[in-house]
């Protein structure tokens, strides 16, 4: 399938389904890619340029995202919308139920082929992301890293904070981990994106 028609496919993604728990997840097959971050770091609207649907809820509280949303591309192949991790002021019973039914996600669903990491430029590589990077890492999960709002740096500024991401993740042997610049804003990084995910999703051509 060509660029231009998995273009096409992620404009016309649908939501599909909202899960509280990894009991409520759609049939576990096709493929999936998981799309995490810490809260605030730009996740929904990442989504939502990617597949100009506005799929994904933007909010100006961190935070919101409480379930796993899954959005159908079609019959095989879905983007499914992480909730965000790390926010302070979540209710600890709530961060509780989101880390044991995250955990559960992420070690047993067997179509998920690699996951979409947001990280603010401003704040890369933080403790939450960590853990993430290092549980991949184990489960020799692809994972591809979008280092978000980088229009709010100048170009030079931004790019020096991408390699110095790239030599970091030097310490992760295990995983194929990438890592791009990227801003919703301006549309930026677009096409590194989608030639990610059409690779990952068996998308042919």
């Amino acid at each position: 399938m060509s660029g231009s028609k998995f273009l096409g496919l992620c404009q016309k993604a649908t939501f599909l389904i909202s899960a509280a728990k990894v009991e409520q997840c759609p049939d576990d097959i096709g493929y999936e890619v998981a799309f995490a971050g810490r809260s605030n770091a730009g996740k929904s609207s990442a989504i939502n340029v990617l597949t100009r649907a506005n799929l994904a809820r933007t909010s100006k509280t961190p935070g919101r995202t409480q379930l796993i949303n899954f959005f159908a591309l079609d019959n095989e192949r879905r983007f499914v919308d992480l909730p965000g991790y790390g926010y302070a002021k979540v209710p600890l019973p709530l961060k509780e139920h989101w880390k044991k039914h995250l955990d559960a996600y992420l070690s047993t669903r067997k179509s998920l082929v690699g996951i979409f990491l947001m990280m603010d430029i401003r704040h890369p590589l933080t403790d939450f992301d960590k853990v993430l990077l290092e549980w991949a890492d184990t489960s020799n999960l692809p994972v591809h890293i979008l280092l978000t709002k980088a229009d709010k740096l100048t170009f030079g500024v931004a790019k020096n904070t991408l390699l110095k991401v790239q030599q970091q993740l030097n310490s992760y042997h295990n995983t194929t981990i990438s890592v791009q610049l990227f801003s919703a804003v301006k549309r930026d990084g677009l096409t590194d994106a989608y030639s990610i995910l059409r690779q990952w999703l068996h998308f042919e051509g």
